[in-house]
């Protein structure tokens, strides 16, 4: 866990700074067709391996879509509240996924606190987000989104 605070309001005092990094976290082709097969995207870039080697990432990719859904259990070691909150996740701001993830790649979030503004039972939370890959200098996806917790 990088931050911890007591309560919603010890969330202003943090806008604008960082709340670290989460922990490695792997994509491996079981996760790849684990998230095919509940999306219903096989597309052959995904989850063909021996095709995709002869494509253009010379091996499968993890898709936009699931290196987007792991922001939420990595985002999960980045703050703790302590006072009991409901948490809901409002949308994205934006996304974009510069560079892709080979399979067997590391990916990890890094977020910073760019918002916090009062909404009726609670507070509602922008985060600047970027997943990056483990011996990359491109980020695999940046994103920033909305959070509303509720007391």
């Amino acid at each position: 866990m990088s931050t911890v605070v007591d309560t919603l309001a010890d969330l202003t005092p943090l806008v604008g700074q960082s709340l670290g990094s989460s922990s490695w976290v792997e994509v491996d082709q079981n996760r790849i067709d684990t998230f095919a097969n509940a999306t219903g995207d096989h597309q052959w870039i995904h989850t063909d391996p021996e095709r995709a080697r002869s494509g253009p990432f010379g091996t499968t990719i993890a898709h936009g879509y699931l290196t987007l859904s792991l922001l939420i259990p990595m985002w999960s070691e980045l703050l703790e509240i302590r006072a009991n909150i409901t948490k809901v996740n409002v949308g994205l701001g934006k996304v974009r996924f510069p560079a892709p993830v080979p399979v067997g790649s590391k990916v990890r979030l890094t977020a910073t606190l760019t918002g916090v503004v009062p909404v009726v039972g609670g507070v509602q939370v922008t985060i600047d987000a970027v997943i990056e890959r483990d011996g990359s200098d491109k980020p695999v996806c940046v994103a920033q989104p909305i959070f509303r917790f509720l007391t």
